[in-house]
Formats: C-alpha cells, structure tokens, sequence
C-alpha cells in the first residue's frame, strides 16, 4: 500500500482527534456565502517521505500530477507572476487586473542576488551549489519577502526549501506556513517530490528524503465529512513516476517529461468547497 496514504491518513485522524478549533474566534476566510470558515488544526505537523522508495502520490484519490508539477515549473522554472502562463486556474482568484499575483512566488524566484560565484537568482544559485559544492549545509531558497508582501496577491504558503546531500542522495525541507489539507496537502508534497527529482537528475544525484513541515495544518469544518470519508477507503500501491532521462538541463523539463505508470486509486472528490 502507499506509504503517502498512511501518512495522509495517520496526520488527518490526528487533527480530527487532537486538533484545536477555531470556532468561536474570528477568523479571515471566508466561504462563497459569506460565512466564516472555520477550522480545526495541528501546530507543527511533521512528514517524511522517501523518494528512493516509492514516489509519494495519494491512492484515496487521484492527484493530478501534471497539473501540480504544471503549477510547480510555473513558479521553479518559468518564475512567473502572470496567470495566463498556467494551463489551470487555480491561481485566478488571487489575480489582480494587470493578471498577475503581484511580486510573490515565481517573481521572488527570478530576483538576482550578488552570490559569491556571481550575480543570479535563488533557483540558479540551488543548481549551481548542487553541482559545485553539493556538500554545502546553505543550499536553501527563500520567497517570504518581507519588504514585498504588501504587493503579494497571497502571501506564500509554502515558502521556503532547504537542499542537503548526504553521500549522493538529495534530500530536501519543503517548510509552509499554513496548508489546507484537504484541498492542497498531496498537490504539494508531489510537487516537491517532483522538484527533488529534477535537481537531483540534473546534478547526478539519487534521490532521498523529502521532510514536509506545516506549521497550521488545518481542515476546514466544510471538509471533514469528506476527510472522514476520504481516509475511510482502500489504500493500493503507489503509482511509478519517473523522469525522462535524457533531461540534463533543469529549464528543459516540461510536463510531458513526467512518465506515469500504474496510478490505481479512488475516485476524485468534486466541488470541494474553497475558503478565501
């Protein structure tokens, strides 16, 4: 069975149990109607996931892969703020009337910096350590900039990456401030894991550990009929997701690089309500 499915299912029957809830505090978000979303939520929530093992995707249900690592080379490789570069919508409600998130993840991405081997952005600077001093413990990235966070359409949720070799393994810290499980909990973790495999491929590194910290991991009041449904159905074994080897350069990946085999799971959960 996938070990991402026990994970999931282990964290969610935590925070169901052992969460603290919002409810009678006032809270930002909001549903379509205009009521408050609510929650109830774990501090600190902490998960591991071996990528030399087996590739971390759902099987309760069906993680569209492409979509998410369409959302990841977005931000990663494209380092963009504009929505129209996207083949999903999920960013348009955060868009301002020019069609851009304003100055947050993909644009933090493509600042320069002056680093000690020249003038580039964080991503330029991650692959360079990885093939130049792959041993190096400042191997991270970094988009929660302060002094740009009153021109972000949101303010990013998953911040922050920190890059660590141990012999020829790759292993990477995803940490995010705040997740709503239901909704964006796997689509991140896949991404990431997707993201380990690219720098690793391209630096001539195996792949490790991917550790995912959230700091607010929280369910929404709307969403815990479906999460007990959710963790309530057959687990099966991961799918097998494998790069196109002939990739050497991180900026040529596309998503039809990404090789999908035996993804058997369970039926998708539609019109998930989305708190904003």
């Amino acid at each position: 069975m996938s070990k991402a499915d026990k994970i999931f299912v282990c964290m969610c029957e935590d925070i169901l149990k052992n969460g603290y809830s919002s409810n009678g505090q006032v809270v930002r978000a909001r549903w379509e109607d205009g009521s408050p979303a609510h929650t109830i939520k774990k501090f600190g929530v902490i998960n591991r996931y071996n990528l030399e093992e087996e590739f971390p995707a759902l099987t309760l249900r069906p993680t569209p892969i492409k979509s998410a690592v369409d959302e990841l080379l977005w931000i990663w490789q494209k380092k963009s703020n504009q929505v129209k570069d996207l083949k999903t919508h999920i960013w348009d409600s955060w868009a301002d009337d020019e069609g851009t998130i304003g100055k947050a993840y993909g644009y933090q991405l493509g600042v320069k910096y002056d680093f000690a081997q020249g003038r580039m952005d964080q991503v330029d600077n991650v692959l360079w350590q990885l093939k130049n001093t792959p041993y190096s413990r400042r191997i991270m990235t970094n988009i929660y900039n302060f002094s740009d966070l009153n021109e972000m359409g949101l303010e990013p949720c998953a911040y922050s990456m920190t890059f660590n070799v141990t012999g020829n393994k790759l292993n990477a810290i995803l940490n995010q401030r705040s997740q709503d499980i239901l909704v964006a909990n796997n689509w991140n973790v896949v991404q990431y894991a997707i993201l380990v495999h690219m720098f690793a491929q391209v630096s001539n590194l195996n792949v490790g550990e991917l550790v995912h910290v959230v700091s607010d991991a929280h369910i929404y009041d709307r969403h815990i009929p479906l999460i007990e449904e959710l963790i309530s159905r057959p687990q099966y074994k991961a799918p097998k997701v494998v790069l196109n080897p002939d990739i050497k350069n991180f900026y040529d990946f596309t998503t039809e690089d990404i090789l999908i085999e035996d993804y058997k799971s369970g039926n998708q959960i539609k019109a998930i309500p989305v708190a904003i």
